[in-house]
């Protein structure tokens, strides 16, 4: 119980009401008319002081010694067993010969009301390229286009528009992105489409700018949008010198740095400050890139700025370029 501790009849009350018995010579008749309690009352929690001591004036659990009506043990068992041959809850209400609320609750209470609840858990698989270049992980957001404040900030979704100009909007822009697996370095550029003619584009500007690094690009990784999946977008990585490889369908995570790369992004970048206007947001994209790749601590690579793992500085790139 959420008691206070100065509250009467809770531990120090107690305490209070045995010594006045005990150290202070009044009768337990006198100790319940002073505590506002029954003789009774008083003569048990004396007792309990005599035996126990302090410790003996603590609430104690009200659950009872024993259940008679608890279900049997054997019958939990027979449950838990149904239940890991996946079979339903009436299903082993039937078999077991109990109601089906009494298999939920003993189901609840192994942990198992949920199927899922059966299969092992997939154990985090985390890999690392070794040297930059090794891999790079492209993937793509879309934003939508705005010409004033957006709702993020304002909290208005609606504003002054009707429906008819909401729907008449300035539509969608498409934030390609790119991560180095093995630095952590990226690029990325807003887009107008996600076609596969933007994603060659995208490509052929990505392995640039990692060559800028003096960084050579041998592998991509993409999802299997319809851009990647492509002809075009093949023979450009051909040409590239590039192997391309696809994600598994419906398993996002095997791309996850780029996930994670977008939602540091949107959270840092396209969301973290008031643009007036999509043109706006845009133009900060380079210098948020330059701040994350050159300055922002990464907590997967020891805390430093992915920029770090190619041992350069600012005066490296400078030597670099020229």
């Amino acid at each position: 119980m959420n008691i206070h501790k100065n509250a009467p009849l809770t531990p120090k009350g107690r305490e209070a009401m045995v010594r006045s018995v005990i150290e202070g010579g009044l009768t337990k008749a006198t100790a319940a008319l002073q505590f506002n309690v029954t003789a009774k009352t008083v003569a048990k929690w004396v007792k309990r002081f005599r035996a126990l001591g302090v410790d003996g004036l603590r609430d104690r659990s009200s659950r009872p010694h024993s259940l008679p009506s608890q279900t049997p043990a054997a019958t939990c068992a027979a449950v838990e067993t149904f239940r890991r041959q996946r079979h339903t809850g009436k299903q082993i209400a039937l078999e077991v010969g109990v109601s089906a609320a009494t298999v939920s609750r003993i189901l609840r209470r192994l942990g198992l009301n949920r199927l899922a609840a059966l299969e092992p858990a997939e154990p985090i698989r985390r890999y690392e390229r070794q040297h930059p270049g090794e891999l790079i992980h492209i993937d793509i957001k879309k934003l939508g286009k705005f010409n004033r404040i957006g709702h993020r900030i304002t909290g208005d979704r609606h504003g002054s528009s009707n429906l008819r100009s909401r729907r008449q909007g300035p539509g969608w822009e498409y934030v390609h992105v790119c991560i180095d697996d093995a630095s952590r370095i990226a690029f990325s550029q807003v887009m107008k489409n996600e076609r596969k003619g933007c994603a060659i584009a995208f490509l052929k500007a990505a392995v640039a700018y990692y060559v800028s690094l003096g960084v050579k690009v041998q592998r991509v990784m993409t999802d299997n949008g319809a851009c990647y999946k492509s002809f075009a977008f093949l023979r450009a990585c051909k040409r590239l010198g590039l192997k391309h490889i696809r994600t598994r369908p419906y398993t996002p995570k095997t791309n996850g740095k780029a996930e994670r790369f977008i939602q540091t992004s949107l959270r840092e970048w396209a969301y973290a400050q008031a643009y007036n206007t999509s043109a706006e947001r845009a133009a900060e994209l380079p210098r948020w890139l330059h701040c994350y790749n050159w300055h922002r601590p990464h907590g997967s690579i020891g805390s430093k700025p992915p920029i770090s793992r190619l041992g350069l500085t600012g005066n490296n790139l400078l030597r670099l370029h020229n």
